[in-house]
């Protein structure tokens, strides 16, 4: 009876703590979820993490305590303190080990600054706005883009489930980059589309989470003996195998990701975990964020928007790529709508606190923004959030705070390195489209394209999307 009023106590006093003497209790959010994390928990393993902290922005306001050590922000002075000052400390929490590959680290999972920027000092080269831009990937890049219109034409009039080839565009696109010529050929070869399938149709949510809270709650003396019970199963068989014969390979081209990798002398783990978490986001983020957009943009409701970007498509053939302003604010307005990733980017607060905007952090706590919050909650910024606006982007008033939240690449020196590669990807599929076709959505188009969370990025919750394409005449 005794031990059970000591527990009794104790669970009071945890609570007493939580809500009332730590510092983190004059911050607004549910006392449920300042009492215990179990809360936040649910919403993650039940993939509702995403919207459920965006409520409580809409709620509470910018700045929502989630969990007893967690808070979500959704202001520009929030994004430039926790990840634009390269010195404020904030470093990323032990979630980011659940992207180490073939057990080794690769620049994603460094939770240190001082890996991060070393293994980034190796290729950032090869991502640079300049070099993404050569002819050699420029060309690559636009190759694919005529083979993907090819196969959603070959049969007129008969509809096509875009989500598999804009995967199977994307992963031979960001394969181009990291090793040709030997990367993946999924779009044209049928014996390779089970790569693809493996990573667009794989869900591995909940070991993912099950794998960071075990290891997060054990005691670090007993994690490693119990790492095989609790380790996700692995990455996607085919294609790790096919990157890590590929990291032992020399004669790649020489403007490639994997060359520079090669010239640093990395062992092949090292080398093949790298290439294995480019291949994989490049694959998520293009192929998802593609497919929401064109989805968006073939809905009757966009029809507006399709026609406009069609005219000047039309009207400007030979124009360079980033000489199109229409079609740079249909992407950037796509990715505002349909961030591929919409989650937080959690980051732990340094040592002795800080200060975000007018709360005050204590260290050890773990902040983060999330771009569907960001992308939304200011209506002074981005008035009538959930329509499909692309004209917003070419307005002069207010450039500054839109570009300020907008977080689809994430900021700062951890930002997404392959933006440019997606940014073009992006616009050269959508002027190969809709420079000759109309695209509307199949009669027979039923599965759902609400976001659906994944451990960091969100895809369309049916996985189709049956698109009808139509010749300009």
């Amino acid at each position: 009876m005794i031990t059970f009023y000591v527990f009794v106590f104790g669970l009071v006093f945890v609570v007493y703590e939580r809500l009332v003497l730590s510092p983190l209790s004059k911050i607004p959010g549910p006392s449920l979820a300042a009492a215990t994390r179990l809360v936040l928990m649910y919403h993650e393993f039940t993939r509702t993490r995403k919207q459920w902290i965006h409520e409580l922005h809409l709620r509470y306001g910018p700045v929502v305590r989630i969990a007893p050590d967690e808070v979500s922000f959704a202001t520009w002075d929030a994004v430039k303190e926790i990840y634009v000052f390269e010195g404020s400390g904030y470093e990323k929490t032990n979630f980011y080990k659940l992207f180490d590959n073939y057990g080794t680290m690769c620049m994603f999972s460094a939770t240190e600054k001082g890996p991060h920027g070393e293994r980034k000092k190796i290729f950032a080269d090869r991502y640079t706005k300049s070099y993404i831009m050569q002819p050699e990937v420029v060309n690559g890049i636009q190759d694919l883009a005529t083979e993907f219109v090819k196969k959603c034409t070959e049969n007129a009039g008969k509809a096509v489930d875009i989500y598999v080839y804009l995967h199977c565009y994307a992963l031979d696109g960001t394969t181009l980059h990291l090793f040709d010529p030997l990367g993946t050929h999924t779009l044209t070869d049928a014996g390779e589309l089970v790569k693809m399938k493996e990573l667009a149709f794989r869900d591995d949510l909940v070991d993912s989470y099950k794998e960071y809270y075990l290891f997060d709650l054990l005691p670090s003396e007993i994690a490693p003996l119990l790492a095989n019970y609790l380790r996700r199963p692995p990455r996607p068989r085919r294609i790790a195998t096919q990157v890590m014969n590929t990291a032992r390979r020399t004669d790649v081209a020489s403007h490639t990701v994997l060359s520079k990798l090669l010239e640093a002398k990395l062992p092949t783990k090292s080398i093949a975990s790298e290439m294995l978490d480019h291949t994989i986001a490049g694959h998520d983020t293009t192929g998802d964020g593609l497919c929401f957009l064109m989805h968006e943009l073939s809905l009757p409701r966009s029809a507006a928007a399709q026609e406009k970007l069609h005219r000047e498509l039309a009207e400007n053939p030979g124009a360079p790529i980033d000489d199109l302003p229409y079609l740079d604010a249909v992407v950037r307005e796509g990715l505002r709508r349909f961030s591929p990733i919409p989650m937080s980017l959690p980051r732990r607060v340094p040592k002795g606190g800080r200060r975000i905007g007018d709360a005050f952090v204590p260290e050890g706590t773990i902040v983060g923004c999330q771009a569907h919050t960001l992308h939304r909650l200011d209506e002074s910024v981005f008035p009538d959030p959930e329509a499909f606006i692309p004209e917003r982007w070419l307005e002069p008033e207010g450039a500054m705070e839109r570009n300020q939240l907008f977080f689809a690449f994430s900021t700062g020196g951890r930002g997404c390195i392959g933006k440019h590669l997606a940014l073009l990807e992006m616009k050269l599929l959508l002027r190969e489209v809709y420079s000759g076709y109309r695209t509307r959505v199949a009669p027979e188009m039923t599965a759902s394209m609400e976001l659906d969370d994944q451990i960091i990025v969100s895809r369309p919750k049916g996985q189709q999307c049956w698109i009808i394409f139509d010749e300009v005449a």
